[in-house]
């Protein structure tokens, strides 16, 4: 029992960036398809639609950062603290990437049509951006309060 402790601990550490490139490369997919799709419709511009689709790669930063807050000798003490520390942080930074990519997808859409309301447009997207930096910040908070 106290190996399987041991490896949930494993798959804390390594959840925030594993979920969050998971999240990222989709949100980033997505954002990129609609970006390809907007240069097609559009004469000007181009670079403001591929800068957006990268947008949802801050989440699997933000669990790199993590998973070395996180690193650390594994217990059988610490290691449930960090398994639900570091799956939690991870399906959030998942699910905030792929929301992110989808909001992307309808900004760039909506902006190549009306492009007077791309800073309007992409304000949803960085809103989704706050959560995953909410779940960032109490991770790293937590991660301090786990025994040694």
């Amino acid at each position: 029992m106290e190996q399987f402790i041991i490896t949930l601990g494993w798959l804390g550490i390594f959840a925030p960036t594993a979920l969050g490139a998971i999240g990222s490369s989709y949100g980033c997919s997505r954002a990129g398809q609609a970006a390809a799709g907007a240069l097609l419709d559009t004469e000007s511009g181009y670079g403001k639609y591929i800068g957006l689709s990268a947008m949802p790669s801050t989440q699997v930063i933000l669990g790199i950062v993590v998973m070395f807050t996180l690193n650390r000798e594994l217990t059988i003490d610490n290691s449930p603290g960090i398994f639900a520390i570091g799956m939690l942080t991870g399906l959030a930074l998942m699910m905030s990437a792929i929301y992110q990519g989808q909001a992307l997808v309808a900004a760039i859409n909506a902006a190549k049509n009306k492009p007077e309301i791309f800073g309007l447009a992409i304000a949803p997207a960085a809103i989704v951006e706050g959560f995953s930096v909410f779940a960032f910040v109490f991770a790293l908070v937590l991660a301090g309060s786990l025994p040694a």
